[in-house]
Protein backbone atom coordinates (compact mmCIF):
# COMPACT_ATOMS: atom_id res chain seq x y z
CA UNK A 1 0.00 0.00 0.00
CA UNK A 2 1.41 3.36 -1.05
CA UNK A 3 0.41 6.72 0.31
CA UNK A 4 0.42 9.84 -1.80
CA UNK A 5 2.64 12.34 0.06
CA UNK A 6 0.87 15.42 -1.35
CA UNK A 7 -2.87 15.93 -0.87
CA UNK A 8 -4.91 16.85 -3.92
CA UNK A 9 -5.44 20.61 -4.34
CA UNK A 10 -8.79 21.91 -3.14
CA UNK A 11 -11.32 22.76 -5.83
CA UNK A 12 -11.59 26.47 -6.52
CA UNK A 13 -14.99 28.15 -6.37
CA UNK A 14 -16.58 28.81 -9.75
CA UNK A 15 -16.75 32.56 -9.04
CA UNK A 16 -13.84 33.95 -7.07
CA UNK A 17 -14.73 36.22 -4.16
CA UNK A 18 -12.66 38.99 -5.72
CA UNK A 19 -14.99 39.21 -8.75
CA UNK A 20 -18.19 39.35 -6.68
CA UNK A 21 -16.80 41.52 -3.89
CA UNK A 22 -17.89 38.96 -1.31
CA UNK A 23 -21.55 39.51 -2.22
CA UNK A 24 -24.08 37.28 -3.92
CA UNK A 25 -24.23 37.53 -7.70
CA UNK A 26 -26.87 39.83 -9.17
CA UNK A 27 -28.78 36.83 -10.51
CA UNK A 28 -29.60 35.62 -6.98
CA UNK A 29 -31.72 38.73 -6.40
CA UNK A 30 -33.78 38.11 -9.52
CA UNK A 31 -34.64 34.59 -8.39
CA UNK A 32 -36.80 35.99 -5.59
CA UNK A 33 -39.37 36.98 -8.23
CA UNK A 34 -40.06 33.28 -8.74
CA UNK A 35 -41.46 33.06 -5.21
CA UNK A 36 -44.40 35.34 -6.05
CA UNK A 37 -46.32 32.77 -8.15
CA UNK A 38 -45.68 30.14 -5.49
CA UNK A 39 -47.18 32.32 -2.78
CA UNK A 40 -50.15 33.23 -4.96
CA UNK A 41 -51.01 29.64 -5.81
CA UNK A 42 -49.95 27.65 -2.75
CA UNK A 43 -51.75 29.58 0.00
CA UNK A 44 -55.43 28.54 -0.20
CA UNK A 45 -56.91 31.41 1.86
CA UNK A 46 -56.09 33.67 -1.10
CA UNK A 47 -58.38 31.77 -3.48
CA UNK A 48 -60.62 29.41 -1.48
CA UNK A 49 -63.94 30.95 -2.52
CA UNK A 50 -66.38 30.83 -5.40
CA UNK A 51 -67.25 34.52 -5.79
CA UNK A 52 -66.67 36.57 -7.88
CA UNK A 53 -67.40 34.49 -10.96
CA UNK A 54 -65.92 35.31 -14.35
CA UNK A 55 -68.10 34.18 -17.28
CA UNK A 56 -69.73 31.62 -14.99
CA UNK A 57 -66.37 30.22 -13.82
CA UNK A 58 -65.89 30.23 -10.03
CA UNK A 59 -63.10 32.39 -8.63
CA UNK A 60 -61.13 29.34 -7.49
CA UNK A 61 -60.59 28.17 -11.08
CA UNK A 62 -60.02 31.42 -12.92
CA UNK A 63 -57.66 32.66 -10.20
CA UNK A 64 -55.48 29.55 -10.63
CA UNK A 65 -55.59 29.85 -14.43
CA UNK A 66 -54.68 33.54 -14.23
CA UNK A 67 -51.41 32.62 -12.52
CA UNK A 68 -50.22 30.55 -15.49
CA UNK A 69 -49.36 33.53 -17.77
CA UNK A 70 -48.14 35.52 -14.75
CA UNK A 71 -45.73 32.72 -13.74
CA UNK A 72 -44.55 32.24 -17.33
CA UNK A 73 -43.89 35.98 -17.68
CA UNK A 74 -41.95 36.11 -14.40
CA UNK A 75 -39.94 33.02 -15.33
CA UNK A 76 -39.05 34.56 -18.69
CA UNK A 77 -38.11 37.85 -17.03
CA UNK A 78 -35.83 36.13 -14.51
CA UNK A 79 -34.28 33.95 -17.21
CA UNK A 80 -33.45 36.89 -19.44
CA UNK A 81 -32.20 39.04 -16.55
CA UNK A 82 -29.90 36.34 -15.15
CA UNK A 83 -28.66 34.81 -18.39
CA UNK A 84 -26.29 37.69 -19.12
CA UNK A 85 -25.03 37.89 -15.53
CA UNK A 86 -24.21 34.17 -15.48
CA UNK A 87 -22.29 34.43 -18.74
CA UNK A 88 -20.23 37.37 -17.48
CA UNK A 89 -19.46 35.56 -14.21
CA UNK A 90 -18.40 32.47 -16.16
CA UNK A 91 -16.04 34.48 -18.37
CA UNK A 92 -14.47 36.24 -15.37
CA UNK A 93 -13.90 32.88 -13.69
CA UNK A 94 -12.14 31.61 -16.82
CA UNK A 95 -14.98 29.41 -18.08
CA UNK A 96 -16.27 29.96 -21.60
Amino acid sequence: MTVDPEPAPAAEPSTPASTTGGRRPVSASWNWLLVIPLIGTLIPPFFNKTDPELAGIPFFYWYQLLWIPIAVTMTLLVFRATRGADRVAGREAGHE
